[in-house]
């Protein structure tokens, strides 16, 4: 199906007008190795270049996690092309909301604001998470990431390249928002949803009395 689209042709389910049939072409067709394998190569294709990716590794682990990681960057690359918004990443859109729900919980009374607190740390679980998986020291970036977006407009981030916290802007680091608000939708539903579970059906256990007085008529039987 793929090669058929990107030579032009058409799928052709019955030979009774060979005529009406539309043909693909490219230049060359040719056999290639790679490592072990055999696989047929199109070049010069009508329409348009495509690509086929090729996974190699040591293990299927690691072919296992990089198709994951493959498959994650290809669905928000196509969320991107369906809406181009985006926003600035690393970090920065959670410490942000973070920042602005931390002062709604000082300015609300009563128990809502451990509610409103929790979501807070709950947002700052994001960027702890980008650097923990880049091998980095976490609470360390995230106190600096605290201090920096205390200031005006800041665009304070996490550069996992240099291990730092950089300008997330200048660095070019950015994310779908289609993306980071279906994230973010998803979690609270959620949470929402485990809230509202207020009530734990359990089985009573059988009381261990009876189990021993059962025994002991057996035996007294015997």
């Amino acid at each position: 199906m793929p090669t058929l689209t990107i030579t032009g042709g058409e799928i052709a389910s019955a030979f009774d007008n060979p005529e009406s049939v539309k043909l693909g072409h490219c230049k060359l067709i040719e056999e290639i190795m790679i490592g072990e394998d055999k696989l047929i190569h199109f070049s010069g294709v009508q329409m348009g270049q495509a690509c086929t990716i090729v996974l190699r590794g040591a293990s299927f682990h690691l072919l296992d996690e990089a198709e994951r990681s493959l498959h994650d960057a290809l669905c928000i690359l196509s969320q991107t092309v369906n809406d181009s918004n985006d926003l600035l990443g690393g970090g920065w859109p959670e410490m942000v909301m973070a920042k602005a729900v931390d002062e709604l919980a000082r300015k609300t009374p009563g128990k809502k604001s451990d509610a409103i607190d929790a979501f807070s740390r709950a947002l700052l679980a994001i960027p702890t998470t980008i650097a923990d998986n880049a091998g980095l020291d976490s609470a360390e970036l995230i106190a600096r990431l605290r201090a920096e977006h205390h200031k005006e407009e800041s665009n304070a981030g996490i550069d996992v390249i240099t291990g730092s916290v950089g300008d997330v802007r200048e660095l070019g680091i950015s994310e779908a928002f289609k993306v980071k608000q279906g994230v973010l939708l998803s979690a609270t539903e959620a949470a929402k949803t485990i809230l509202r579970v207020d009530e734990i059906i359990t089985c009573a256990p059988r009381r261990r009395e009876d189990r021993i007085y059962y025994s002991q008529v057996l035996i007294q039987q015997v």
